[in-house]
């Protein structure tokens, strides 16, 4: 088995790349979607939530209302750093299942946006990062997201910064300009995983 680390910037278009890689048959385990599973209504971690941030957090189903929470936690790092304290622990145990769970010879990929800001990278094999700069960033999630300028802003300024994201990088995926090409820059990388991890559980069966 290969564990991957795969991260990169809001709008760098790391779940292209994700989903990329799953087409070419790796495991994904997606650090987001998980995060937002172990804080659905009746679980531990929303009981969590609402204890730190008050009922006003949910919506009126009794779910958890994201917009805004967003808004309080990426203005203020100290309740952000309050909210990664509840939910990152919860993230890291489902993901340690869902990885015991696949073959010997994966390449299981765990997509995580904050793997830099964490000092997650010594969790992986190698860590892929994609890579595009703030002023791409920055139009893809306002002309495709929707999002404000300001917000867009607020939430790349609460992400480590592009350098030291690409610090922890094994391996880099240029991302800045249009998708045509993107395909073929992850066949190369998916080529090398998928030999390391072929390398990996022949040296683990011997």
């Amino acid at each position: 088995m290969l564990k991957v680390g795969l991260t990169g910037g809001i709008g760098a278009g790391k779940s292209e790349v994700s989903r990329l890689f799953v087409e070419r048959g790796a495991v994904l385990i997606d650090a987001d979607k998980i995060a937002r599973e172990v804080v659905e209504p009746g679980t531990p971690g929303l009981a969590a939530v609402v204890e730190a941030f008050g009922r006003e957090v949910l919506a009126p189903d009794g779910s958890l209302d994201r917009p805004k929470l967003g808004g309080i936690v990426f203005a203020d790092a100290a309740k952000l750093a309050v909210l990664n304290s509840i939910v990152h622990p919860l993230v890291g145990a489902r993901s340690a299942e869902l990885e015991q769970s696949a073959s010997g010879d994966a390449v299981v990929v765990h997509d995580v946006p904050l793997l830099a800001e964490n000092g997650l990278a010594p969790l992986y094999d190698l860590v892929v990062v994609v890579d595009a700069g703030p002023e791409t960033q920055l139009d893809r999630l306002v002309r495709l997201r929707g999002m404000s300028e300001e917000d867009a802003r607020a939430r790349m300024a609460a992400q480590a910064t592009r350098e030291k994201r690409l610090e922890i990088a094994d391996v880099v995926i240029d991302n800045d300009g249009p998708l045509e090409g993107l395909a073929e820059r992850v066949d190369a990388v998916w080529a090398d995983l998928a030999r390391r991890a072929r390398e990996a559980s022949r040296s683990q069966s011997q």
